[in-house]
C-alpha cells in the first residue's frame, strides 16, 4: 500500500481561499502544490487549469472536493463494512468496498478500498 498522502497544505490553502475568502495567489509554490495534488487525486489537465486564475481556483475546488468526498465515502463504507462483519454478513461487508470502487477516482482511496476487499477474500 502506498504511503498516505499528506494533504495538509492543500486543505489549508482550500480553507483560506474557499472559506475565508483570501485571494488565491499563484506563486510557483502554489502552482507546484496544485499540480502535485491534482496528480494525487486524478484530476487531468492541471497545467491547462493553471494558466488562469479562474482555472486555478476551479482546480483547487476540485482537488479539495475529491479529497473530502473520497474520505467521507470511504469512512462511511468502512463503518458499514465493520457493522456487517460484526453481524457475520461478509457479502454485504464486501459490497461496501465494491460500491466505493465503483465510483471512487482518487487512487489512494481506491487502493484502501481494494485492500479492505482483498483482506476479506478468505472470509466466508
Amino acid at each position: 500500500m502506498t504511503t498516505r498522502p499528506n494533504w495538509d497544505a492543500i486543505r489549508d490553502l482550500s480553507r483560506r481561499v474557499l472559506r475565508e475568502g483570501v485571494p488565491l495567489v499563484l506563486t510557483d509554490e502554489v502552482r507546484a502544490l496544485l499540480r502535485h495534488t491534482a496528480t494525487e487525486v486524478a484530476v487531468p489537465d492541471a497545467d491547462v487549469a493553471l494558466q488562469s486564475d479562474a482555472g486555478a481556483l476551479a482546480l483547487l475546488r476540485e482537488c479539495a472536493r475529491r479529497i473530502t468526498d473520497g474520505s467521507n465515502r470511504l469512512m462511511d463504507a468502512l463503518h458499514e463494512m465493520w457493522r456487517h462483519q460484526n453481524r457475520g454478513d461478509w457479502e454485504s461487508a464486501r459490497q461496501q468496498m465494491r460500491d466505493v470502487l465503483s465510483v471512487e477516482v482518487v487512487p489512494y482511496y481506491r487502493e484502501s478500498a481494494q485492500g479492505q476487499l482483498d483482506d476479506m477474500a478468505d472470509e466466508p
